[in-house]
């Protein structure tokens, strides 16, 4: 259930950093992650000279400056900093450390579901295994970072997994309609011009921070044909549309996503015309969440500009996402396979066990 505690009026952190978020992004997202997997190692430890104390938040902003680099794998990367700048003599006292830093970055944006999700399956994946407990410290230490770059790297290469798994879905002539600026279907899009396919996208224009503009500026890059549309205009436009592909937020229990504000009503537009609705995640944005409605979701609320004075006594819904339940999507894209949502639950306990 939502958090009814939280301040109403308060801005999502994600949501006051997009515009700087946003700024680097660019069309060759591989490079540039590949290039953070190899930052030398001196960037997370301790500035020696000045015995500046280790802050797995500062870790965390650091990393978020990677042009492209996901939120989540930035705090999968400050995570395994955690490790490497632990003082820690017990794995008990390590563990302990591990769980502090990720309630601390969990709680920097509580509205962040791929942040709570990526933070999660990091303690997961990393003290999984009960050989540790039969090895002297330091090479139990040296095993838990191991897994953790492993797993920041397999984070990593996620979306180039998930864009070589779509290919076969994307057909010559095909036109696909996207919404919002999802950087792994930006990935997929690009692949699949790479490979020489002949199809055309159409972006929604994504009030009110303009991502379908933002993502159109990318594909023209790309010479991938695109036409713009109002948010308003996805019903008028369904006639033209193949497939329709979108990122999310996070991937809920129950098979279907939370992504951005009318992910729901262009796929329930794409339900009632027989137009497929995939969806292009990675794994670390499954989440140990179960919405029954729209409402029951903590809120992200982001900052709206209308052009024009709006009078004090007009309520503006600031929501930032909505849910699209399971049975208005057709396949998931991850980099675990291709799923069907049904298979959505099946996959999320294995990952939590």
């Amino acid at each position: 259930m939502a958090d009814k505690t939280q301040t109403p009026d308060a801005i999502s952190a994600y949501y006051q950093t997009r515009a700087a978020h946003h700024g680097v992004i660019t069309s060759d997202w591989l490079a540039q992650a590949q290039a953070a997997v190899e930052q030398p190692d001196s960037s997370v430890f301790h500035d020696l000279g000045t015995e500046k104390p280790f802050n797995v938040i500062d870790e965390f902003n650091g990393w978020r400056k990677q042009p492209d680099l996901a939120e989540a794998v930035a705090a999968i990367r400050a995570m395994a900093a955690v490790i490497r700048a632990s003082e820690a003599t017990t794995m008990m006292e390590l563990e302990i450390e591990l769980k502090k830093a990720s309630d601390t970055l969990k709680s920097w944006d509580k509205t962040s579901i791929s942040l709570t999700a990526g933070c999660d399956l990091f303690i997961r994946y990393v003290t999984r295994t009960s050989a540790l407990e039969y090895e002297d410290f330091n090479s139990a230490k040296s095993r838990l970072l191991e897994r953790a770059e492993k797993f920041g790297e397999i984070s990593c290469k996620a979306r180039k997994i998930i864009a070589m798994l779509s290919q076969d879905f994307i057909f010559d002539g095909c036109t696909i309609l996207v919404h919002g600026l999802s950087r792994v279907v930006l990935e997929v899009l690009k692949t699949a011009a790479q490979n020489n396919k002949l199809f055309r996208v159409l972006c929604t224009e994504g009030r009110p921070d303009g991502t379908g503009v933002l993502l159109s500026n990318e594909l023209t890059k790309l010479d991938i044909p695109v036409k713009l549309l109002l948010d308003s205009a996805v019903a008028y436009s369904m006639d033209e549309v193949d497939m329709v592909f979108v990122g999310a937020d996070g991937v809920v229990e129950s098979g279907g996503i939370i992504n951005m504000m009318g992910t729901y009503q262009i796929a329930l537009v794409a339900h009632s015309m027989n137009k497929p609705v995939y969806v292009a995640a990675e794994s670390y944005k499954f989440a140990r969440l179960y919405p029954l409605d729209q409402k029951d979701m903590a809120p992200a609320l982001r900052p709206i500009e209308f052009g024009v004075k709006i009078p004090a006594k007009v309520e503006v819904e600031r929501s930032a996402r909505d849910y699209t339940p399971p049975q208005y999507l057709t396949l998931l894209f991850t980099d675990l396979g291709v799923l069907s949502p049904s298979v959505v639950s099946d996959e999320l306990i294995q990952l939590y066990l």
